[in-house]
Parts: C-alpha cells; structure tokens; sequence
C-alpha cells in the first residue's frame, strides 16, 4: 500500500509540476507565441512548424489546440491552417518527452533551488514568473526519479503481475488505460514520461506501454475537445478536426505494435526510448504523412459543424472563449473582440436613429430601443468574464489592457443608454404628436449625427490599435464637435426669434438631442485619453486646457 501512495503522489507531483511549467510559459511568453503563430499561418509547413516551436515551450499540446482555437474563432486564421498547426504541435510534445525521457535528474535541485529564490523574492515580475516554469521543469524532474524508484517494489509483487496477466494484450484495453490517464491528468506528456518509466522498470510490458502510449495521444485530442465543449462552433472545429487525425494515426500504428518490439527495440539502449520514439514516430506519421489532408479534412468537419450565423443570435457573446481563461493574454484578446462586437450593436442603434427621426418610423425605434438589452447584455457578459481573468497574472501592458477594455465596454453601455432615451424622446415629443423638424433644424442635427458615427468608427479604431495619432486625432473631434453645438444653438435660437412655426414645436427635442449627441460624443473621446497618457502624448492637449479638464468633463 505504501509504495502505491508513493507511485500516486509521484504521478501527481509529474502532473502539477507539468501545469506549473505550461501555465508560467503562458504567462511570460503568452503574447508572443500568439503572436508567433499569427505570424506563420502563410501555408500550412510554416503553420506546423510554429506549432512544434510553441509546443515545445509550453509543454502542452492541449495549451497549443487553445491558442490556436480562439485565432479560428475570431476568425483571424482558417481552420486548415489552425488543423496544420496541431500537426507540429503534436511533433512538440513528443520531441519534449524524448528529451525528458533521458537522465536529467541532476537538474532537479537546480531548478527548484534558483526558481523558488526567484519567485519568492520577485513574484509580481517576469523573473518570478520564470522561476515559476523553472520549479515547475525541476518538480517535473524529481517527479520521474520518484516513479522509477516506487516502481521497483511494487513490479516484485505478486499481485502485479497477476494484473498484467489478466489484461493480456488485449490492444483496445491498452489504448483505453492510456486515454483515461491523459484525460485525468490534462496532459499526455506527463502521461507518456510515466508509461516510459513504468516501462523501463518492467511494470508495464513493453507491447502493453506502447498500446498506452496510442491511447494517451487520444486521450490527448479527447481533453482538448471535452475542455472547448462549450465554445463556439468554430473553436470546437480544431478540436474536433484534431481528434479525427489522431484516429487515423492510432488506427495506422497499432498494427505495426508487434512491428516495433520486433525489429525496432533491439537497436535501443533502453525501453524506455523505446516508449517515447514510437510516441515521436506515431506524431511524425500522422504530421508528416497526413499535413497534405488538412484541407479535406477541415471540408469534412465543416459540414459536420457547420458554423452558426451571428445574426441570428447577437444576445450571445461571440469571442467569449472560457477556455481562453487559462491564458490571460489570450483571454484579454477575446474580450476585446467581444468590446467591439458590442460597439457594433451600438453602431447599428446609432445609425438607426437618424432613420427614424427623418422617417417616424415607430417600428424602427421600437427594435432600435430593444437592442439596448443586446448592448447591457454583451456588457454583463464581458464584464463577467474580465474578472475571471486573474489580474495578478497580468504584465503592466495587460492590466491597463484590461483596464481599457472595461471603460470601453461601460461607455458603450452607457451610449446604448443614450441612444434608447434619444429614441424614445423622438417617438413622445415628434412621432406621436405629428411634429416636423425645420429644414434647416433638420440638416444641422443630422450633421452632427455624421460627425458622431465616425468619431464611433474612429474610436473603434483608437481602442483596438491604441495609436496615438488617431486618438489625438479624436480628441480634436471633441473640440471640433463642441464647436458645432454651440454654433447651432445659435441657429436655433435665431430661428424662434423669426417664429419658425416648426423649430418652435420642436425646439424642445432639438436642444434636447444635440445635448445627447454631445453627451455621447464625449463618451466616444474619452477612449483616447488612456491612449495618449500611455504614448506620453497628452501634454500638447495640457497647453490647450483639453487634458486639464475634471475627469467628469471628459466623459
């Protein structure tokens, strides 16, 4: 019993010291491998070769599959692409365990030593997160030294080889352990390092290791697919595309089982190595051989899960990937993809408006004003998810990230808001009553609406890019659009004075509406200011009395 709870607590402490090493490389270099596979989808060789680089860092194939999922998701790359990806990433995972497979014991204490003397003394910074992946790699290390040393004892019981018998070579049973070990762990890595040691000490036959090792790169493709369940159709697609390459790959190598044993293992030195190239074989196989049938096989599971319309439910947040939460950078992504589908409704509601207040449109204004739940709707859904996002794990760069992105999303709220009371004030006080702007009420009004639908679309822009030449750009929008309400508050008033029968009507909803747009016009400019502050550029804006101004003026 005691060298069970050993061999159990070893495995466990294989798992975690695995996590710990996927989840600090994501944390310290989790932008650039993004940004590394954004750059490498030109065809699929240069996609595959990205996935065995990111692979290899993060020790995850799985972490690789989440990555590249949500780039299909946002639509950013095609799913052939992201299905030649997980070809090299499968390559990554495999070519870690033949280099862990070796003796790399004496690295254990070093690791652990210089990682917790890093992570204890700069926790907040990138050199605590390294120490983090380094105490990981060392706890990793020990980890394989304590299966093989509680292994031993136990394949000298009775018992032990009573179990073995009683399976047999039974290749479906294998193949099921070695997914079901991969799918509790979360990483087939782990799982594939324990079979070798397990192996290498006679626990397991070496036939029975190798059925094992099929059964964890399946196990692999499962957790991948059990972890994006929820995700949008599109995410599910990679995974699901995935998992059909590695039935294939099973389906091909477990004949050549027998094959291996016979004319493969005695030109090793150790079964073990035995274990982790045959895993290296399996992975080049399917990579190698099948990267030609991406794009069949993205044709079939396109028609299997074909995507859904966005339109037809906007209430539901698109880019929301919860699987994404792992990864605070790539988590981040989404949420600011998902602030600007927001500001998309928004858009749509603004350009409404204009429609209906030159058409008395009533029906417009009543699906206009229903939207405004689609726009609180997406802002309870992405506030939601930024506070999963664990902010201790952000750089500075992503916390005023995250920052942004929930002052963007509050302002489009409170746009919506604006817009369904502007609506509203249309359908009371000209609608209902027969009332007509003036001609010339008419034009200024509508001038100011055009003003404020690019200022939204040039805010966008500021929000997704943070370029300071557009957002100071913005800023002179806001003085520029000051100067046009006051100037037709003017005309305005001018008009009552010559007793314009139609802006005396209206002069109420005239003022009230220019006052709106200006309230909303201001919402839009305050994207700018972070922006700027970050670029250091506000100060020309100081000289003006712009940047001085009270917090509450700028909104």
């Amino acid at each position: 019993m005691k060298h069970l709870l050993n061999l159990l607590a070893a495995i466990a402490l294989l798992v975690w010291g695995t996590h710990l090493v996927r989840v600090g490389v994501l944390r310290v270099f989790g932008a650039n491998l993004r940004s590394l596979l954004a750059r490498s989808m030109g065809n699929r060789f240069t996609a595959a070769l990205s996935g065995i680089g990111v692979t290899a860092l993060v020790q995850s194939s799985t972490a690789t599959s989440l990555m590249t999922a949500s780039f299909v998701g946002q639509g950013l790359i095609a799913l052939p692409a992201a299905l030649a990806v997980m070809r090299g990433a499968d390559i990554g995972t495999a070519l870690m365990a033949v280099l862990f497979s070796t003796d790399l014991s004496w690295l254990s204490p070093l690791f652990i030593f210089v990682g917790v003397v890093l992570y204890l003394s700069r926790q907040e910074t990138t050199s605590g997160r390294v120490g983090r992946v380094l105490i990981g790699l060392g706890l990793m290390l020990l980890a394989l030294e304590r299966v093989t040393q509680a292994t031993e004892p136990m394949m000298a019981s009775p018992i032990t080889h009573v179990v073995l018998e009683s399976m047999g070579s039974d290749v479906f049973a294998e193949i099921l352990i070695g997914a079901v070990l991969a799918i509790v762990s979360y990483s087939s890595l782990a799982v594939v390092l324990l079979i070798a040691a397990m192996a290498d000490t006679s626990v397991v036959p070496l036939d029975m290791a190798l059925g094992m090792v099929l059964g964890a790169n399946l196990g692999n493709g499962l957790t991948a697919m059990l972890t994006m369940a929820k995700s949008s159709v599109e995410v599910r697609q990679v995974t699901v595309g995935n998992m059909v390459f590695k039935l294939m790959g099973v389906v091909l190598m477990a004949p050549f089982i027998d094959g291996w044993i016979r004319f493969v293992q005695p030109h090793l030195p150790a079964t073990s190595h035995s274990v982790v190239l045959f895993h290296l074989a399996y992975n080049i196989i399917i990579s190698v051989g099948f990267i030609g049938l991406t794009q069949w096989v993205a044709h079939v599971i396109t028609r299997l899960l074909p995507p859904l319309d966005p339109a037809k439910n906007p209430l539901r947040p698109h880019h929301l990937d919860p699987s994404a939460l792992a990864t605070p950078s790539l988590a981040i992504s989404c949420a600011a993809r998902e602030a600007l589908h927001q500001a998309d409704l928004v858009e749509t509601m603004l350009n409404g408006l204009k429609t209906v207040w030159q058409t008395d449109d009533q029906r417009l204004a009543a699906e206009l004003r229903a939207m405004d739940d689609q726009v609180d709707s997406l802002y309870s859904a992405i506030k939601y998810y930024m506070t999963k996002i664990s902010r201790s794990s952000l750089d500075e760069n992503e916390g005023r990230r995250w920052t942004e992105i929930i002052s963007f999303t509050i302002n489009m709220e409170q746009i919506g808001d604006l817009v369904e009371r502007v609506l509203q004030d249309v359908e009371d006080k000209k609608i209902k009553k027969g009332r007509k702007f003036s001609h010339a009420g008419l034009q200024e009004i509508n001038e100011m609406h055009d003003h404020l639908v690019a200022n939204l679309r040039l805010a966008m822009s500021v929000f997704l890019t943070s370029n300071a030449r557009d957002a100071q750009k913005l800023l002179e929008e806001k003085t520029r659009f000051r100067e046009l309400e006051l100037a037709y508050s003017a005309t305005h008033l001018n008009r009552l004075a010559d007793n314009t029968i139609q802006s005396i009507e209206t002069s109420s909803l005239h003022i009230d509406i220019i006052s709106d747009l200006k309230r909303i016009n201001s919402l839009l400019c305050s994207v700018a200011y972070p922006v700027l502050e970050a670029n250091a550029s506000i100060r020309p804006l100081q000289s003006q009395g712009e940047a001085a101004a009270p917090q509450g003026e700028r909104q």
